[in-house]
């Protein structure tokens, strides 16, 4: 269920009309883009001082969020992560290093004005979040230190402007940049050994491990510039919003393209990526994993009707007329009814079409992203 906040101002007769503006081929949006074209944004990383890691995106409608990523060491109690391990150790197999990690080693919280921390929208929004961020699982595997040591993440998330639509793309492409620029101090210390870490900030490694580039395998920090720096070997995941509305689909929609929307789809994705040392050209496909499909309940549902002519007590009297006018679809005559009911599975499907092939939406938006300096 949509939140208050996210209801738009709109009479029947706008939704009326901007519905009809997105039933057109190509459809016309509010703002002029095409039905693929994300919204322009600012964004930055390595703003909050204290934190492994944080960033910041800003977009043109005002909504801003900033994200601190912090690290900490905790003990592990034995369960069945440890075994797991020690089995996989012992036996030799090569899976033994996978799965190692727990999901309660990821602590994510989101902070929304004029909200409280326990109330729907902050924890839905949350839980979404981390479904994405814990499906590959290979995060958690990184927290991992040792048989008796583990990293805690905390990844704190604050929205600063009250939220003017679904802010479920500025949270996750936000926590995506936070991520990606998060460090961990080098550990010194072997095996089951009390970690101890190198005090040198600048030999702490990345918590997403880069990859030379193309050029050059090899590379030091003092020679790293924002076009030399190596990408990572995997990322984040990253949650897209998708409506349709009819046969037309629009990503990243406005808050007043949510208020006609006959689908709404938050579809999170993730880039695997081989450990080759090569960096990816614009020939080079991309391997976009589908984590999680989830439907929303659009605001569109509690948007007011329009009343026809024809149940207009004051215009028509006649009861069996009423009764007919009630019971016909007005949808066609350019008259703004809620939509009811569910959608074709064909549309889903070619929305995931859309997302994971080849020169999609998602490798768009990961090319986009790496444009950001993370370093």
């Amino acid at each position: 269920m949509p939140p208050p906040l996210t209801h738009p101002l709109l009479s029947p007769p706008e939704l009326s009309f901007t519905h009809a503006s997105l039933l057109l081929t190509p459809p016309i949006r509010p703002d002029s883009r095409t039905p693929t074209q994300f919204r322009a944004l600012v964004a930055e990383t390595n703003l909050l001082p204290g934190t492994n890691g944080s960033g910041r995106i800003c977009f043109p409608d005002g909504n801003e969020a900033v994200v601190g990523v912090k690290a900490e060491v905790e003990r592990s109690p034995d369960g069945n992560g440890s075994r797991r391990a020690w089995r996989g150790r012992d036996s030799g197999e090569e899976e033994g290093e996978r799965g190692r990690g727990e999901n309660a080693w990821v602590e994510l919280t989101i902070e929304i004005p004029g909200l409280r921390d326990d109330d729907a929208l902050p924890v839905f929004l949350a839980a979404m979040l981390s479904e994405a961020l814990l499906a590959s699982g290979g995060l958690v595997d990184r927290l991992w230190i040792n048989h008796r040591w583990h990293w805690k993440l905390y990844i704190d998330i604050l929205l600063l402007s009250p939220p003017l639509s679904y802010p479920i793309p500025l949270l996750s492409l936000t926590t995506h940049l936070a991520l990606l620029s998060a460090r961990l101090p080098r550990l010194i210390s072997e095996a089951d050994e009390d970690p101890l870490f190198d005090n040198d900030w600048e030999a702490s490694v990345y918590l997403y491990p880069r990859r030379a580039s193309r050029t050059s395998k090899t590379f030091s920090k003092a020679t790293i510039t924002p076009r030399t720096l190596p990408k990572p070997l995997e990322r984040p995941p990253i949650t897209l919003l998708v409506i349709a509305i009819g046969e037309n689909i629009l990503f990243d929609p406005s808050r007043e393209e949510l208020a006609v929307a006959d689908l709404l789809l938050a579809v999170s994705i993730s880039e695997v990526v081989d450990d080759t040392g090569t960096e990816p050209d614009s020939n080079t496909t991309r391997n976009i994993r589908l984590l999680s499909l989830r439907t929303i309940d659009p605001p569109s549902r509690l948007t007011p009707p329009c009343v026809p002519n024809l149940l207009n007590t004051t215009a028509f009297a006649s009861t069996t007329r009423k009764d007919e006018a009630m019971g016909a679809d007005h949808s066609g005559d350019g008259i703004w009814t809620p939509p009811k009911g569910g959608t074709k599975r064909r549309i889903i499907g070619r929305i995931v079409q859309m997302i994971i092939e080849r020169g999609g939406v998602g490798q768009e938006v990961l090319e986009g992203l790496d444009g950001v300096d993370v370093g």
